[in-house]
């Protein structure tokens, strides 16, 4: 398979053909490669394939429309577990950061204690809100999902709403309340769904591997 060649920058489409990547091909010799819209290409600057139709220029260009369908990629749970164990590490290290730098304030070893612990339960209200604003954002996922490349999509694959990303954080009461069983759910779910993505009609999705 050819590379591709920075000194030649209109040869950039790698396509995959009979199952073996081929190119890179301009975007002029794309249209005598008899393309479907469900053929995978890839160029610089995408982290991985896409269909032919899911990429703007070739729509253009083939005369392909954009078909939506449904996510069947779903994230594992050890993916969403490390993800979530990711955000809570960053937000905890950013509230010690804080309670030490207010120990040049406080004196007693009393004192400090309590100021580390009384508003330690601030750090899981801190996720909710953050994870509701990031879930809804336009990257759809906090910064352990981005590591992980996953995110969270409505049942189409869709960015959620800040009221329905609320809701499913919010909702993660459910799936803690019965010994995490709500969590381990996704384990009998085919979508990988816990309850709290089942109350607010989500999914957390990872990127198609080729």
């Amino acid at each position: 398979m050819k590379s591709y060649n920075p000194m030649n920058p209109d040869k950039e489409y790698i396509v995959v053909i009979n199952g073996k990547p081929q190119g890179p091909y301009s975007l002029t010799e794309l249209k005598d490669l008899n393309i479907s819209a469900n053929t995978f290409i890839r160029k610089p600057g995408m982290d991985d394939y896409k269909e032919a139709h899911a990429i703007p220029e070739l729509r253009e260009l083939l005369g392909f429309s954009y078909q939506k369908t449904a996510p069947q990629y779903f994230a594992a749970f050890d993916q969403r577990l490390l993800a979530s164990v990711i955000d809570h590490f960053i937000i905890f290290g950013i509230y010690s950061i804080i309670i030490l730098t207010s120990y040049i304030f406080i004196e007693g070893k009393d004192q400090r204690i309590m100021a580390f612990l009384i508003p330690f339960p601030s750090i899981f209200i801190i996720k909710l809100i953050y994870g509701s604003i990031a879930e809804a954002s336009a990257s759809q996922a906090t910064i352990g999902k981005k590591l992980l490349n996953i995110k969270v999509t409505d049942l189409e694959g869709s960015r959620v709403s800040f009221g329905v990303s609320l809701v499913r954080n919010f909702s993660k009461i459910l799936s803690v309340i019965p010994v995490f069983f709500g969590y381990l759910y996704s384990f009998l779910n085919k979508k990988n769904q816990c309850w709290h993505d089942i109350a607010a009609n989500t999914l957390v999705i990872k990127d198609r591997l080729i």
